[in-house]
């Protein structure tokens, strides 16, 4: 009996603050570095264009990514980051499986490779249990699409892609 009341308290204390902390981190809207590739409206795969739905270039839309949106076949959005880095992503309020593509282009070009995939990424409702998906390598930009489109399109690790 007691360590239910202990653990309850815990409960009672802990998720608030963890949704305290994480409002605070989300709420952030600095806009990062001004890119001059924020600008991009497709990309083309494998012989194949594909327009851009969304585009993250600021800190809030880079936080919200597809949280809440409605996402089809044709739902993409890519994020656009100010240097090459480890970005994780999570799938909290997303309403949708998703495919998360990592891209790697050299300084100041638009063209590149994927360089980390996280395929059919599921969504996830309970911000203190779901997944962090951690590339291995470094990217600058990454694309989001419903799952199933890497494989429709045979995008893999080391293909290339231009950012249009």
């Amino acid at each position: 009996m007691v360590n239910r009341v202990r653990l309850l308290i815990m409960v009672a204390v802990l998720i608030p603050l963890l949704l305290l902390a994480a409002g605070i981190l989300v709420y952030d809207s600095t806009p990062i570095a001004s890119s001059p590739n924020a600008h991009f409206t497709s990309f083309t795969v494998g012989g194949k264009t594909f327009e851009l739905t969304y585009l993250a270039t600021n800190q809030s839309a880079l936080e919200k990514g597809l949280m809440g949106v409605k996402v089809t076949a044709a739902t993409t959005e890519l994020f656009v980051f100010p240097t090459a880095g480890y970005y994780s992503f999570w799938m909290y309020g997303v309403n949708s499986s998703l495919d998360i593509m990592w891209v790697d282009t050299p300084p100041g070009a638009s063209s590149g490779t994927f360089v980390y995939l996280a395929l059919g990424a599921p969504p996830c409702h309970i911000s203190v249990v779901c997944t962090s998906y951690q590339p291995s390598a470094r990217a600058d930009y990454v694309i989001e699409a419903k799952a199933g489109f890497a494989a429709a399109n045979g995008i893999a690790v080391g293909a290339p892609v231009t950012l249009n």
